[in-house]
């Protein structure tokens, strides 16, 4: 799940980029609220593990996912500051 709600951040943030002067805000809220979604699914995917005591499962896929969400969650974040930046100078 987390894996979807990441790449639907940088789909918004590149979507935002293509319209940025007449649904940039818009764009830039979804992308944000799908980064935001994509850290809490990846936190109870983390939790539920845990709870059952898949220690072996956390051990696989824990470096995995945490680089994976960390590479969405920094291109979420470059990918909106620049549409800001390129926004900001038009006006």
């Amino acid at each position: 799940m987390w894996l979807i709600l990441g790449a639907g951040a940088v789909i918004t943030a590149l979507l935002n980029i293509m319209n940025y002067k007449s649904l940039s805000d818009f764009f830039r809220f979804l992308s944000l609220a799908f980064t935001s979604l994509t850290v809490c699914a990846f936190y109870a995917d983390g939790a539920g593990r845990v709870l059952r005591e898949d220690w072996a499962g956390l051990m696989d896929t824990m470096p995995t996912i945490s680089k994976a969400l960390w590479l969405c969650v920094a291109l979420s974040i470059i990918i909106n500051s620049y549409s800001l930046i390129k926004g900001g100078s038009d006006e």
